[in-house]
Order: C-alpha cells, then sequence, then structure tokens
C-alpha cells in the first residue's frame, strides 16, 4: 500500500467519523449526544436509501382516512387537495432546507433554536411528541379495529379475529392490544438505533404494497362487471353547517404529509447531501400517487358507506371470487405494516421527551433505567390512548388540528418571515403568509365544525 493510498484511507475514515457526529444531531437531539457518536462507521446512504426511508416517515396511518376525505369533499375537489397539500408540504420542506443550511443547523430543533431561541425549540419538541403520540394512537386503534372488529353508527364491523374463530375474551379489543403491545411494539421499540430497524421497514413498505395492489385489482373487477355506481364528483353542500364540515377534512390531509423531524436526519446521512431536495421531490411523488390511488380506489368501492377507517369495510360480502380471502390480505398486511412503523415513529417520539425533561443528562442509550422508564411510560400512555379514542378520524382532528400544522407549516413559515439571516425572498414571504393564513383559518374552522357537531351530537337524545 502506498502512502497516498494510506492517505486516501484516513481522510475516508475522518469523513465517516464527522459523518456521524453530524448524524448525532438528527432532529432535536440534544447537544450533549455528541458524546456517543462514531458508533461505527458509516460511508453514507444512497439517494434510493432515502426516498425509502423519508417515503416510510409519510405513509402511515393516514391513508386509512383517506378516502372518508373523498365523501366529504367528493372525487374531484378530494384528489386536488391531496396533490395541493403535496405541493405546499415541498414548499415548506424547501424553505427548511434552505435556511437550515444558511444558519448551518443540523436538526429542524436545531433552526428553531437558532431562530427563537430555547423556547422556539421546546415548542417544536412539543408539537413533535403531541403530533407522534396521536400517530401511534391512531396506529394502535386501526389494529384493533381490523383484528376485534370495531362499531360504527350502531353497527358492529367484525374483526379479522372475529370472523376466523368468533368472539372470544382473548379476541376482544383491550386483549389483542395489549398482546400486540407486549409482544411486537416493546421489543422493537426497545432497540436504541433507528438503523436497526431498516429491515423491518423494508417489509412494512411491501405490505402497503400489497394492501394497494388487493385494493385497486377488486375495485377494477367490480368496475368490469358493472357493480359500481358511478361516485359523487363534488360536495354535497346545503347549508352553513355542511359547508364548514367540509373543513374538517384539512387536518387529515395535513397529518399525511408530515415527515418534516425526518428531513435533517435523511440529509445528515446522504452520501451527497445535495440529492436532498431530489429526494423530498421522489418521495412526496412517490407517497401523492399512493394517497390518489388509495383515496380513488377506495371511494370507488365503497361510495357514501365509507368509513373513517377503510380497512373496517373490508369486513362485508365484496361480491367477487374469493372475495373474504381478499377481505382479509387487505386488513391483515395493512395492519402488520402498521405494526412494523410503529417503532420508526416511537424514536423520535422518545428522543424528544428525552430531550425536553433530561436536557443535559448523558446520552439516553446509556442509560439504561431511564431508556426503560420513558419507553415504558409513552407506550402505556398510547396503549391507553387507543383504547379510549372511539376512531381515526378524531385523533387525527385533534393532531393535525394542533401539533401537525405547526411542524408542517405554521413553524417553516415563521421562521422565513423572521428571515434572521436576510435570505427570504419577497415570493417567499408571499407564499408563508399564505401557508399560515390557510392553515390557521382551516384549522380553527375545522375545531369549530367539529365542536359543533360534538355538542350537537350530544344534545340529540334529551331533544
Amino acid at each position: 500500500m502506498t502512502i497516498g493510498s494510506l492517505k486516501q484511507v484516513k481522510e475516508k475514515k475522518s469523513r465517516n467519523n464527522k459523518q456521524a457526529v453530524v448524524d448525532e444531531q438528527s432532529p432535536l437531539l440534544p447537544t450533549k449526544h455528541k458524546e456517543d457518536a462514531g458508533f461505527d462507521e458509516f460511508d453514507g446512504a444512497s439517494f434510493s436509501g432515502a426516498v425509502f426511508n423519508l417515503s416510510t416517515t409519510i405513509v402511515g396511518a393516514g391513508i386509512m382516512a383517506l378516502p372518508a376525505t373523498m365523501k366529504s369533499l367528493g372525487l374531484i375537489p378530494g384528489i386536488a387537495m391531496i396533490i395541493f397539500t403535496a405541493f405546499l408540504t415541498e414548499a415548506s420542506i424547501e424553505l427548511l432546507i434552505r435556511f437550515s443550511r444558511t444558519s448551518k443547523s443540523a436538526s429542524y430543533g436545531g433552526l428553531m433554536g437558532d431562530t427563537f431561541g430555547k423556547y422556539g425549540k421546546m415548542l417544536l419538541q412539543i408539537c413533535i411528541l403531541v403530533n407522534n403520540i396521536g400517530v401511534l394512537v391512531v396506529y394502535m386503534i386501526i389494529i384493533g379495529d381490523v383484528l376485534s372488529g370495531t362499531n360504527s353508527n350502531g353497527v358492529h364491523h367484525a374483526g379479522v379475529l372475529e370472523g376466523w374463530f368468533g368472539t372470544h375474551w382473548w379476541n376482544s379489543r383491550f386483549f389483542i392490544l395489549l398482546v400486540t403491545t407486549l409482544g411486537i411494539f416493546a421489543p422493537l421499540a426497545s432497540l436504541k438505533r433507528i438503523d436497526s430497524l431498516r429491515f423491518t421497514s423494508a417489509l412494512s413498505v411491501a405490505l402497503a404494497v400489497v394492501f394497494l395492489v388487493v385494493i385497486v385489482g377488486i375495485t377494477l373487477f367490480k368496475l368490469m362487471s358493472g357493480s359500481i355506481h358511478m361516485p359523487r364528483l363534488f360536495s354535497d353542500v346545503y347549508d352553513i353547517t355542511s359547508f364548514l364540515k367540509l373543513f374538517t377534512v384539512v387536518p387529515v390531509l395535513v397529518t399525511a404529509y408530515i415527515c418534516h423531524y425526518n428531513v435533517h436526519s435523511i440529509e445528515n446521512e446522504l452520501e451527497d447531501r445535495t440529492q436532498i431536495r431530489a429526494v423530498v421531490k421522489s418521495s412526496l411523488a412517490l407517497c401523492s400517487s399512493v394517497y390518489v390511488l388509495t383515496s380513488l380506489f377506495g371511494f370507488l368501492l365503497f361510495g357514501d358507506a365509507t368509513l373513517d377507517d377503510v380497512l373496517a369495510n373490508f369486513d362485508t360480502n365484496l361480491g367477487i371470487p374469493l372475495g373474504s380471502l381478499l377481505n382479509d390480505v387487505v386488513r391483515v398486511s395493512y395492519a402488520a405494516h402498521l405494526m412494523l412503523v410503529f417503532p420508526v415513529v416511537f424514536y423520535p417520539l422518545r428522543l424528544n421527551l428525552d430531550g425536553l425533561l433530561f436536557p443535559s443528562a448523558r446520552p439516553l442509550t446509556c442509560d439504561n433505567l431511564r431508556f426503560a422508564s420513558i419507553s415504558s411510560g409513552l407506550i402505556a400512555i398510547i396503549f391507553l390512548g387507543a383504547n379510549f379514542i372511539p376512531s381515526i378520524w378524531d385523533a387525527f382532528q385533534f393532531t393535525g388540528a394542533t401539533a401537525a400544522v405547526c411542524i408542517g407549516y405554521i413553524f417553516p413559515a415563521s421562521v422565513t418571515l423572521r428571515d434572521p439571516y436576510g435570505i427570504a425572498t419577497k415570493k417567499d414571504k408571499i407564499l408563508c403568509i399564505f401557508m399560515i393564513a390557510i392553515a390557521v383559518f382551516s384549522n380553527v374552522v375545522a375545531i369549530y365544525s367539529d365542536a359543533y357537531s360534538l355538542i350537537k351530537k350530544n344534545s340529540s337524545p334529551r331533544e
């Protein structure tokens, strides 16, 4: 080996060690964690791997509520809103990337801290806690719906295990979620490095593809047989209440695209960090296509009978050969997908809570007692939430109208409008004013509409 080659090897190792330090500053980790850097050498993630990771962050439980947005908006406005939200998300992430590079911030939290101080960073951390807890509660609700059944408007939709074995104590909702939590979530959540989840993430994407292929195939078969009626193309608005109800889909759409808290960590791991914009565009294009197809074919298949969680619709006779088997394939594949995505969303949740509670402590991975306590406490909260929140629409309304809209749109726009480095253009500021205005207005109206509907629903039996 020549002296020149020795020098190249040394430079490569130095570059790898530097990369590990940057990666350790991924979303909202406290700076105390720097000492844990360099755990192993890493040459950098590929473009395809980065697209895969960001797409996994985006596609989750939100896809199950999107067909219900078609029922509220109608087919054409619904698809248009999915595409519009994707472009708005790309714009907000572009602002994050640009300002992070100017400020040399390696994380979303670092950018918020540089712009608004420690309280700005804490506010972002709290929003991520609320958002991720809400999303994980939704995951559990869907798994419970699929395996043990759900009730909607007084009608019971049987779960997979109920259909196979009948109703027993061991396939009740509480027991199924308890077994899933202890047997799957707890072991996967106990892994201290997110890289350890790469194989389960790959499997989760494959299961999501299985779900989409089967639902498209079922719908096309029924279309060719003439058993599907023409769907409603536009929303059915007949008074002010029905008009305001249209805004209740906004939090669901916002939640479906939230991935901002993982953009920096994916960028930090890229072998060529200049590719991050192409990664974001590719991921959003891929996920938007999946969302449009799922919404379109899900609403075509079930029409106005589409439930808040479309998986719960797959307990009926579809009127096709092997219909019962395909029902089970659709439901089980996506329930398994959510089980495997759960730890990926749980990972930043745990780190952010640790950063809030113990900002000056040693790295979480070095303290087994703290690691186990935070993990157990969060899993217990999520488990209880899944057993007491009635539907995924309710959970999405809360997280989407509060934390998710701040993470996705309000915070990036606020950083741009404050413009501490003087790099925002007039076009950027106009876009950000529009972004904040539409986010605040839509979500305030959505919260009002939900509250009004809830009050009206509770008061109607006494009238």
